[in-house]
């Protein structure tokens, strides 16, 4: 098989282009409650009010427009455990196109009706027992589909990476960017699009604590793989960087951070009731970063990538109930 190139900066400003008009512009929020806590200017890029509320559209429909007319009409397959699914699913649709979807069982319940609204066909799965890779391929050898993954993909990268190229558009030059981390194709693109945009700023990755596969990689130096990590990150519990994302991030990541589910949901709280921004537990991510990174952001611009807000309203109560649950605990105490 032969081996895709890695895309550049150029790529994902030829993405923009493309994208242009198709997807949203999504806005920049403050708050200064944060800034103040942080000692630091923090910028957070909504991509939770981004087309089927995630950054995800990006990738998929830059992917899907580069296409070729034969196979568009054979159709795409993917595999997702939710934001990528809706995003193939919504670029499908807005060109045409049959979509199969490859989704875990447990996946989001509004995560799996929503891709099925926009049109394609769901296949689940056991996330835990099975191999979603394996089923996809099988599906693409049987129909001639063309199989777009969750972050591994050239045009993905570059498509993800419009999300951060907006970003500095807006804000200028900054001195972090703290993106989440998958299989990294979010920080690959917004890597990329740092280079062009504010190459003196310090790209830093994301992931939950019990999923910290791109942490180990970056470190040795070497591709690790992990078991499906068990993390209120749904969106975040890949198993390991990919083949094309992994260099990127060698060569432009600055550092791989994590942060633990608890302080995801603190996340989560403090951007429902001080922000008024309703994110899932995996956009949380470089919130959740902002906060404990603390002296290491002093007096810094930084930009935060809020990758989603795609979550069950009943499970996303709950948690933040439990959240306040804690809260108060804490403080009782204390």
């Amino acid at each position: 098989m032969t081996e895709q190139p890695l895309p550049t900066a150029q790529d994902v400003l030829a993405a923009a282009d493309r994208l242009q008009g198709r997807v949203h512009r999504t806005p920049v929020f403050t708050s200064s409650t944060l800034d103040a806590q942080t000692d630091a200017q923090v910028f957070f890029k909504c991509e939770q009010f981004q087309r089927m509320g995630a950054f995800k559209i990006r990738g998929a429909l830059n992917a899907l427009m580069r296409l070729d007319p034969a196979s568009r009409q054979r159709g795409v397959v993917a595999y997702s455990s939710g934001n990528h699914a809706q995003g193939v699913a919504l670029a499908a649709r807005d060109l045409g196109m049959p979509a199969v979807i490859v989704m875990p069982e447990d996946a989001p319940a509004a995560k799996r009706a929503a891709t099925e609204g926009y049109g394609a066909t769901v296949i689940g799965y056991d996330r835990y027992r099975e191999d979603r890779l394996a089923i996809a391929n099988q599906l693409q050898q049987d129909n001639g589909y063309t199989l777009i993954p969750p972050f591994d993909h050239p045009d993905v990268i570059a498509g993800q990476g419009t999300a951060a190229l907006e970003l500095f558009e807006e804000t200028g030059p900054l001195d972090v960017l703290l993106v989440p981390v998958g299989g990294g194709g979010l920080i690959a693109g917004c890597a990329l699009a740092a280079q062009l945009c504010s190459p003196g700023c310090e790209v830093i990755g994301v992931e939950p604590e019990a999923g910290n596969d791109g942490q180990q990689s970056w470190r040795s130096g070497k591709l690790v793989t992990i078991p499906t990590p068990a993390t209120l990150a749904d969106g975040a519990q890949s198993q390991s960087l990919g083949s094309i994302t992994f260099p990127l991030i060698q060569q432009w990541v600055s550092d791989m951070v994590t942060v633990s589910d608890a302080e995801l949901l603190q996340a989560m709280v403090f951007l429902a009731e001080r922000m008024n921004l309703l994110v899932e537990p995996t956009g949380c991510l470089a919130a959740a970063a902002a906060v404990s990174l603390g002296e290491r952001l002093k007096g810094k611009r930084v930009g935060v990538i809020l990758t989603g807000g795609n979550v069950d309203l009943e499970h996303y109560a709950r948690l933040l109930l439990a959240a306040k649950g804690a809260e108060a605990v804490n403080s009782q105490e204390t």
